[in-house]
């Protein structure tokens, strides 16, 4: 190792899984004041404030001459509308517009597939990092490749470890690298020519590398989830911070105003810190480290910030402020909060959601789709009154819009949980889809496997759901269909609960045979077998994965079917029709 290495005093801020929440949200706290419970709102987080944020703290480094970073833990994607109608762009010009120093990967930035990602990567100006990440079998025919963007910096098969950066500081080194999550392929949707590594392997070679360089002050951007980031400090000793995702740890204890008590901020394992702030955009987290020249942490002080507004409300809308004695009292208490930060909004980042993006977003909040006579409603479980009338017209939406694109479907199925809520009578926004009904970008695909393996999966399913015979996950694996009818009799031997199943084919119902081959449509979520779903993943011929999002088929599906005076039954009996 080098003799060269000298101290160094960095500040370090932080944020993870803002899930696209631009915009503040209104957040309810609750408070004792002499004696009296208040439970008032706030306006809460945004990229704004944390612009602002990061802006002071970067400027009381420089007094106090010590370096800055600005990080992101992963999972910049999904969330609101903002996501659902630009599909990355946004995240792309604000956190270019926060100057964020480097980010990591996250699960949810691949729910679209590598596309999306490869097009956030070009757009972006800073390093994007996934360590464990093996590109190197990359189909370089596709449109858009993530290997050939410079500023990705994944997995280095020859050395087996993760691509790093250095950022050097005050004269000094410091190493960056990014892990995420080892069984990506099981929970999101990279490309099957872009495995994941074992992360902890690629800690393990990438810190003695970087040391072999004489680099011993060491960062790990991390999309791993908490208990995982401990587990990794345990087994890899060397990295000095872990900046974790993926878990929404808000670390503090912000009990005192209603949020939930967590560990205390910068928990120490061996001679590593991890920290981690919560989730979108409401907090963040910065701290004050001290190495010395070994690269020892000398010194480490930090905490989370609530980023709040000055004002109080009474309801969520904030239409109505508090009452005024209470509020001087619990105004007076916030501010002299050491884990709430009052911040004004920065104008840079207002004016790119104002100029850019605000207008779209309003509009779509108010732009009708279709207007609806009676409400549809949705529940995961059939009871006495039917089962969801929701659910059903999704998955025929999927079957549409595959059919369009000219797949053969010929079913669909969407597990219950993958709807939200319901819809009431009246006027249907975009927002009432993708930021309420579907409000997670997952792609929708299809796939084509045998009479035997969709009984079966439709027996998994459902036996998930009612834990019946199993232990299941809960009670949104069980699936809705278009196309398919049958019975479910939950007395019989695993492998004949399935009754009666046939597939609407021709302008009839006919019987599924167990070796003919059917095509159908259903979320990547589902076609990933989790939940019960775990035989459809045994396929008769490669699936296909859309760029169609289950918001996008329902919303091409309600923009094109005549059902703005139907009622529900005259819905269900559509599903007879292809």
């Amino acid at each position: 190792m080098s003799n060269t290495n000298r101290p160094l005093s960095v500040t370090i801020a932080h944020l993870n899984d803002t899930h696209s929440y631009f915009e503040p949200s209104s957040l309810q706290l609750k408070l004792t004041i002499d004696g009296e419970t208040v439970s008032p709102y706030v306006s809460a987080g945004g990229f704004a404030r944390i612009a602002s944020r990061a802006e002071q703290l970067r400027a009381e480094a420089a007094e106090q001459e010590r370096a800055f970073l600005l990080l992101h833990a992963g999972d910049c994607f999904q969330g609101t509308l903002y996501f659902s109608l630009f599909k990355g762009e946004a995240n792309a010009e604000l956190l270019n517009a926060l100057g964020i120093d480097a980010m990591t990967v996250g699960n949810h930035e691949l729910d679209l597939g590598n596309h999306s990602v490869a097009r956030f990567a070009q757009n972006i100006d800073f390093p994007l990092l996934s360590g464990n990440w093996d590109l190197s079998g990359e189909d370089m025919e596709k449109t858009d490749t993530l290997s050939s963007c410079p500023n990705v910096y994944s997995y280095d098969t020859g050395t087996q470890t993760a691509r790093w950066i250095v950022r050097t500081m005050n004269q000094e080194p410091v190493a960056i690298f990014g892990l995420s999550l080892d069984r990506m392929d099981e929970i999101s949707n990279p490309d099957p020519d872009t495995p994941f590594v074992l992360s902890s392997l690629v800690a393990e070679n990438t810190v003695r590398a970087i040391r072999e360089q004489g680099i011993n002050k060491i960062i790990l951007l991390s999309h791993l989830g908490y208990e995982a980031d401990i587990q990794l400090a345990e087994l890899v000793p060397g990295i000095s911070l872990i900046i974790g995702g993926h878990s929404h740890i808000l670390q503090g204890d912000f009990s005192d105003i209603g949020l939930e008590k967590s560990d205390p901020y910068g928990i120490r394992i061996g001679d590593t810190y991890i920290v981690q702030s919560g989730l979108h955009a409401l907090a963040l987290g910065h701290c004050h480290i001290d190495f010395d020249a070994s690269g020892r942490v000398i010194r480490f002080e930090g905490r989370n910030e609530l980023l709040t507004g000055r004002r109080l409300f009474v309801d969520a809308a904030r239409e109505a402020t508090i009452d005024q004695q209470v509020y001087a009292r619990v105004k007076d208490y916030l501010e002299q909060h050491t884990l709430i930060a009052n911040c004004p909004k920065h104008p840079v980042i207002q004016e790119i959601l104002h100029r850019r993006y605000l207008p779209v977003v309003r509009q779509q909040e108010i732009e009708k789709i279709t207007s609806l006579k009676n409400s549809l409603y949705h529940t995961r479980l059939p009871g006495p009154d039917g089962g969801s009338e929701i659910a059903p017209l999704v998955a025929q939406s999927f079957v549409h819009v595959m059919r369009l694109q000219g797949f053969p479907a010929e079913f669909g199925i969407h597990n219950a949980g993958g709807v939200r809520c319901s819809l009431p009578a009246g006027d249907i926004t975009v927002a009432d889809i993708a930021g309420k009904l579907l409000p997670f970008a997952i792609p929708i695909g299809v796939y084509y496997i045998t009479g035997e393996t969709l009984l079966r999966t439709l027996e998994g399913a459902i036996d998930n759901a009612l834990d019946n015979g199993v232990k299941g996950t809960g009670t949104g694996s069980y699936p809705y269909c278009y196309g398919l009818d049958f019975g479910y009799d939950p007395d019989q031997s695993a492998g004949k609960r399935i009754t009666g199943l046939k597939i609407y084919r021709d302008n009839q119902w006919i019987n599924v045979e167990p070796s003919s081959v059917y095509c159908g449509t259903s979320s990547a979520y589902t076609m990933k077998g989790k939940e019960g779903y775990d035989a459809i993943v045994d396929v008769v011929r490669p699936k296909y994965i859309s760029q169609y999002s289950m918001a996008d088929a329902f919303m091409e599906w309600l923009g094109c079917a005549d059902i703005s005076q139907a009622n529900v039954a005259q819905l269900q009996d559509a599903l007879n029709k292809a």
